[in-house]
């Protein structure tokens, strides 16, 4: 059995989530100045996205979505611990590690600074490190004030939302292999309980 359990990482997971909307809500330049934010962005090659800057609908409604996302996730956790974490749980986080994963390789790989284009590295060879140069930067700080993505998946080529489905991975990656590894405990504890409460009778 692994040093957190899986109810408590998925608890953490949701209060991280309402912590989050609570930043996207008031001040989700909070969020776009975080260290791992800027380092994650600066590893990776990804933009500064300026849309974070200051309050709007968009970072408004984001926030709103998130809170609820955390707080029905929450909610599902008081749930009998067969049903939650081998019914619900056991279903929604292969799916939503497979998302999560699927749109952190979008958010790089089809981006400007991916090693995949010649152009994104002029320096080096194709998997040279990416820059963020000012040139880069300003080509995007360009298509985000006109709002000239091309289509709306565009705007999720930034660091802000690189880190958040990266850590996002990362932790269904963890719940998941917890989960396994809690599965067969799980299940015979409900079988205790019902062969329990079968001797009651």
């Amino acid at each position: 059995m692994g040093l957190l359990s899986a109810k408590t990482i998925l608890t953490s997971i949701c209060l991280f989530h309402i912590t989050l909307a609570f930043f996207f809500v008031t001040n989700p330049a909070t969020i776009a100045d975080q260290g791992v934010v800027w380092l994650m962005g600066e590893a990776m090659g990804l933009p500064h996205s300026r849309h974070f800057d200051t309050q709007s609908p968009t970072a408004a409604f984001l926030g709103i979505v998130l809170g609820l996302w955390g707080l029905t996730d929450l909610v599902s956790l008081s749930m009998p611990e067969e049903i939650a974490l081998i019914h619900h749980w056991g279903s929604q986080v292969p799916l939503r590690l497979t998302c999560s994963f699927f749109l952190t390789l979008y958010s790089f790989f089809f981006s400007a600074s991916s090693p995949l284009y010649d152009s994104a590295t002029p320096s080096g060879g194709k998997f040279s490190h990416p820059t963020t140069s000012s040139s880069f930067d300003g080509q995007y700080a360009a298509k985000e004030v006109a709002g000239d993505w091309g289509w709306g998946g565009d705007a999720l080529k930034n660091r802000v939302f690189f880190t958040f489905m990266f850590v996002e991975t990362f932790s269904w990656f963890w719940v998941y292999l917890t989960l396994k590894e809690e599965q067969v405990d799980i299940l015979k504890r409900a079988a205790q309980r019902r062969e329990k409460e079968r001797d009651r009778f």
